[in-house]
């Protein structure tokens, strides 16, 4: 038994100094890329990022977090009962975030985020009639159109932007509320997760999860761009699903399939979240034949924000057309899909940690042993290998090269919770807190 866990152990810290030799081969080479043929547009590459060493006003505080997250949060995550540990891993989380953001200051971390000139907020003026602007919006996609959107806009559906415009019109108005809202709600992200482990898999792994979840280095991009609010928008669709098909009520499928669908408005690469989503049917498939509504159901609710929107004027794949279009006309079509393939893999890494590399070891392995593995382990297996492949087609795709470590949030949000099955989690975490403090304190990560 002593052997086989000295192995294991063995195995982790493999998989582990893996990933951190393919970052390390990323910054290399990726360095000698952008120096010489100037064509990966990144200041330090993988990661779109700039080479600034500094403190702030949040760096006492997240240094504070991060030690009460290792001394403390796999002990509390275990004793606390569990609705009071969903709501401790929202606080804490938004602790993390919001210091982690704050490290950078507050206009330069959180206020002016959401206004930089490829940002949502400087076309605010341009939504004075909804109806209007979605029926016109697929006209100004591609570069050389009149008055074409900036790149953030162009790049989404405009369920993202007509997010801001809500909030402006509500009283919400300007970075400082738009960098709140996308840490605020994107920091429930982890929430969404821990509902839909319990549900699937045992409140026990559950809660081994808990603190990885929530000092994920991600809470360094989560802060503050609009795809943190993506990734919960996206994280509770399938905790709403989980709940569906394993409870008593199958109402939740309609939340589950209505959030699916404006995760779709808000981001046209996140219609992945279907493979994650089919996980779950798959996980409970007895359950789902016992109870045929909870499909009618998700299907209903998934409809809505599509006809919404359609009827509104705006055609989803004529804007995905479009985006393509755009998507080489900058640049996409530059930058080298040799490098950005492996190097967005990198970026994975980065906004995950080096944890996590071991915890997806140890998911593959259970796998790999089905037949002796424990069945919650093989089922917390399932979750993290379809949010695995989402993040594979993703990368293979080549829409998304570089800039990843932002854009690939919502699935990332799931691949720590492999780290549930990794003994000594105090170690574990001290690697990812420190991480996420480094990048925090060494970078300063725009987009």
């Amino acid at each position: 038994m002593r052997r086989a866990r000295h192995a294991g152990l063995r195995a982790d810290l493999a998989a582990a100094l893996a990933a951190a030799l393919l970052v390390l081969v990323a910054v290399l080479v990726g360095r000698h890329i952008q120096d010489t043929r100037r064509t990966l547009f990144v200041h330090w590459p993988p990661l779109f990022a700039d080479w600034d060493p500094h403190l702030g006003p949040g760096t006492a505080a997240a240094v504070l977090v991060a030690a009460a997250v290792v001394a403390y949060g796999p002990s509390v995550a275990v004793r606390l009962p569990w609705r009071g540990l969903l709501a401790a891993a929202w606080g804490t989380a938004l602790a993390w975030t919001w210091s982690l953001a704050l490290i950078d200051g507050w206009r330069r971390g959180v206020a002016g985020r959401l206004t930089a000139h490829n940002e949502y907020l400087t076309v605010i003026g341009r939504f004075h009639d909804i109806p209007a602007t979605l029926r016109d919006f697929t006209h100004h996609i591609v570069s050389g159109s009149p008055a074409p959107w900036p790149a953030h806009v162009a790049g989404h559906p405009p369920a993202a932007t007509v997010t801001f415009v809500l909030l402006d019109r509500i009283g919400l108005g300007g970075g400082g509320w738009a960098g709140a809202w996308c840490i605020t709600v994107g920091s429930t992200a982890c929430v969404a997760v821990l509902v839909a482990l319990r549900a699937l898999t045992d409140e026990r792994l559950a809660r081994r999860a808990a603190p990885f979840l929530v000092a994920a280095p991600a809470a360094v991009w989560v802060g503050a761009s609009a795809d943190g609010y993506f990734a919960a928008v996206a994280a509770w669709s399938v905790a709403l699903l989980a709940l569906a098909v394993t409870g008593r009520s199958v109402a939740w499928a309609a939340g589950a399939g209505l959030l699916y669908g404006l995760t779709c408005y808000l981001s046209y690469g996140l219609t992945l979240f279907a493979l994650i989503g089919a996980a779950v049917l798959l996980l409970e498939r007895r359950r789902v034949r016992a109870r045929p509504l909870v499909l009618v159901l998700l299907l209903a609710g998934a409809a809505v924000v599509p006809v919404v929107f359609t009827l509104a004027g705006f055609d989803w794949w004529e804007g995905y057309r479009l985006l393509v279009t755009r998507y080489y006309q900058g640049v996409g079509g530059t930058r080298p899909y040799g490098y950005w393939v492996w190097a967005d893999l990198a970026c994975t890494v980065l906004i995950t940690g080096l944890a996590t590399a071991a915890g997806l070891r140890r998911a593959g392995a259970a796998l790999v042993h089905r037949r002796s593995a424990p069945a919650a382990e093989i089922r917390l297996a399932v979750l993290v290998g379809a949010a695995a492949l989402a993040v594979l087609v993703a990368d293979v795709s080549g829409m998304s090269k570089a800039e990843t470590e932002r854009i690939w949030l919502p699935f990332a949000m799931w691949l720590p919770a492999g780290c549930a099955l990794l003994p000594r989690p105090r170690a574990w975490l001290a690697g990812q807190v420190t991480l996420a403090l480094l990048i925090n304190s060494l970078l300063f990560t725009g987009w």
